[in-house]
């Protein structure tokens, strides 16, 4: 099979579908790679750790497309991508059609399989190839919160972390699936004061375990929620529902009780986000204020530690 890796063109994107180590086995096993230049710089690959792997590489979009049959990509196919799909090839990547009607009806046209890495499900239920993505967006909401809680940000002036009049932050995270609960042990770490609110009881028993009662749980009800935004400094919205629309938790009321100057991070933006004064934004330009409360919506944060998101993403689709 003739499989193509292209460079990502999503404002921000920086990871790359395949890195050589997969390149060489693919090879190894009698396929053709054929990969786009640069498709790995932002990521710590050059063309000639491609070619040194195997790879074919190609200048520019269309030869590539032209050439091959399986495409293996990061980021949901963009409008110029999607002009070239044909019947006959197949797609791999993040697709999120829930947040993407256009894509959808695009993909359908152009009469191509894609198969979505974010509902590759496995036995149990569980997401493999969404995971460790999940993982990291979790982490890197709190960094970012942090950073946007900083007075030069937009923010509070707020440190998350433990001082010593014990004056901490505050960090509310919404649904503790992967994300979520990587959200909770990053804010935790931190030093800060954390809530995490879930549907289920069996998750937020098995957090008071982890955390050893250090971590305040609350069962989610549009009451719970209310109040717990009005309190936070950061608000971490983490809610996943595989393969449909992100449900709307935060009310643009709940976010005017908010002090101004506090942070949230909706990294469900990407399924449609779950925070009604949520919209998605780029890592160009990754914050906006609403209601007074900075708001980060980015919808590939991963993206901003490609080499890491690149190493785990690559590990969990071979």
């Amino acid at each position: 099979m003739r499989i193509g890796v292209p460079r990502e063109i999503l404002p921000g994107e920086s990871r790359v579908g395949l890195l050589p180590d997969a390149v060489r086995a693919l090879v190894a096993q009698g396929h053709e790679v054929w990969v786009q230049s640069h498709a790995g710089e932002l990521s710590g690959v050059l063309d000639a750790d491609f070619t040194g792997a195997g790879a074919l590489v190609v200048a520019d979009l269309d030869t590539l497309y032209r050439a091959v049959e399986l495409i293996v990509k990061v980021k949901e196919p963009q409008p110029e991508e999607v002009a070239l799909l044909r019947p006959d090839h197949i797609v791999f990547g993040f697709l999120h059609l829930a947040a993407h009607p256009q894509l959808l009806k695009g993909l359908v046209t152009a009469g191509c399989m894609a198969i979505a890495y974010e509902s590759l499900h496995e036995g149990d239920g569980d997401l493999p190839v969404l995971a460790p993505m999940s993982r990291i967006a979790g982490r890197l909401a709190v960094q970012m919160g942090a950073f946007y809680l900083l007075q030069p940000n937009g923010g509070k002036g707020m440190l998350l972390g433990a001082v010593e009049s014990g004056a901490v932050g505050h960090v509310v995270v919404l649904g503790c699936g992967v994300a979520g609960r990587a959200a909770v042990a990053a804010a935790f770490e931190m030093g800060a004061r954390v809530t995490a609110l879930d549907i289920k009881p069996a998750i937020l028993e098995e957090l008071v375990e982890e955390f050893a009662g250090a971590v305040n749980v609350r069962l989610s009800t549009d009451a719970a929620v209310a109040t717990a935004v009005a309190e936070a400094d950061l608000v971490v919205g983490a809610v996943l529902v595989p393969d449909a629309k992100a449900p709307t938790l935060v009310r643009r009321s709940h976010v005017r009780q908010m002090e101004a100057g506090s942070v949230i991070v909706d990294i469900a933006i990407d399924q449609g986000g779950c925070i009604e004064t949520s919209h998605p934004t780029t890592h160009a330009a990754p914050a906006y204020i609403e209601e007074g409360v900075v708001h980060c919506c980015v919808t590939n944060l991963p993206a901003a530690v490609a080499r890491t998101a690149t190493q785990e993403l690559v590990a969990a689709s071979m």
